[in-house]
């Protein structure tokens, strides 16, 4: 890892310790994130992206192990769990059942959460880094497009924002959603 990049995730994480709201990039589009435990944090976040907290909010990690503490492992099968791991890492977001204890700021109005294991390299070692999953929700601000690259992030949300630049995965769609328990499509990708 070059010292660049050792000192931007290093200044991220802090904003993160901080309970700050951070954007980074994703495969498709810059994502804003926050510490998933930090209730101050999350709402931050909600408020900056004026979305109800009810939609609940997607989970983005490094590896399955990183999401453990959110989901209930126990309400999924060999086969659901198979069809999972054979689409991560990367950009399918699955919605698994909760466990008791996740935040209802993260599943909103349901009693499942809406996970992914990112292949995006800088997402990758982000989560390592921080060594937690973060929340992420498209980085932009109600009725605008969602930024692509770390100079629109400063013009939509300012020069101070706390950005890990770098450049998104290339792809054009957001994620694909579905539901773990069913294999149903939520969202196409």
């Amino acid at each position: 890892m070059s010292s660049e990049l050792t000192s931007a995730l290093a200044s991220i994480i802090d904003a993160l310790n901080n309970q700050q709201v951070i954007a980074y990039p994703t495969e498709a589009v810059f994502g804003l994130g926050c510490d998933p435990d930090s209730e101050q944090a999350v709402n931050a976040l909600l408020a900056l992206k004026q979305r109800p907290w009810e939609k609940g909010l997607i989970l983005i990690a490094a590896d399955y192990a990183q999401l453990a503490p959110y989901i209930d492992d126990s309400a999924l099968n060999e086969r659901q769990r198979a069809a999972i791991f054979s689409s991560w890492p990367g950009p399918v977001t699955w919605v698994i059942p909760a466990r008791p204890e996740t935040p209802r700021l993260l599943t909103g109005r349901f009693s499942s959460l809406a996970v992914r294991v990112s292949d995006h390299p800088l997402v990758q070692q982000l989560c390592r880094q921080y060594g937690k999953p973060l929340v992420s929700t498209s980085a932009n601000l109600s009725g605008q497009e969602p930024c692509r690259n770390a100079d629109e992030v400063t013009q939509q949300f300012g020069a101070a924002f706390p950005v890990l630049a770098g450049s998104v995965g290339g792809r054009l769609n957001p994620s694909e959603i579905r539901d773990a328990l069913t294999g149903e499509q939520i969202r196409q990708g």
